[in-house]
């Protein structure tokens, strides 16, 4: 069931991407593992527990020059939560696998997003609040970034 869901995000954002192409490229798009600037921080100054990144795959768009899609799934512990943080130029989809999760984008109100619920986030987003609303449960999340190749995919803003 939850392949299924991943799939389905992933044809999703990859019939996005490439609704939004507006140039190409004939340069091949090699598979690879996403390098450390997707990598969350080693630990929070509060005592919550934050998530943790595992990488799934990287690869250049073939038909948008200088474009990556990169596919993560970020897991939430019980009462876990994010650093506010950005996206950079990143477009980024989240679609949420298990578990429940509260988010806030400056600006807008603070969402509850339940399994099989789903979000953007447009380019340069504030990401002020990312959390597993669950104290016993874990959440987990698919999230797909397209951004400028070799940007950072998350840097944390822990003063906002």
């Amino acid at each position: 069931m939850i392949e299924m869901r991943i799939a389905g995000g992933l044809l999703a954002v990859a019939t996005l991407a490439a609704a939004t192409a507006c140039s190409t490229s004939n340069q091949p798009a090699h598979a690879k593992r996403p390098t450390a600037a997707v990598a969350s921080p080693a630990a929070m100054p509060s005592t919550r527990p934050t998530e943790t990144l595992k990488p799934l795959l990287q690869q250049a768009l073939p038909n948008v020059k200088g474009k990556t899609f990169t596919s993560v799934i970020v897991d939430f512990p019980p009462n876990a939560s994010a650093l506010p943080h950005r996206h950079g130029q990143a477009f980024v989809y989240a679609y949420v696998l298990e578990g429940t999760v509260r988010s806030k984008l400056d600006g807008k109100p603070v969402t509850t997003y339940h399994q099989g619920e789903n979000w953007v986030e447009q380019p340069g987003a504030h990401h002020v609040l990312t959390e597993n609303t669950s104290r016993t449960k874990r959440a987990k999340l698919l999230v797909v970034f397209v951004s400028n190749t070799g940007d950072k995919l998350k840097v944390d803003d822990p003063k906002s």
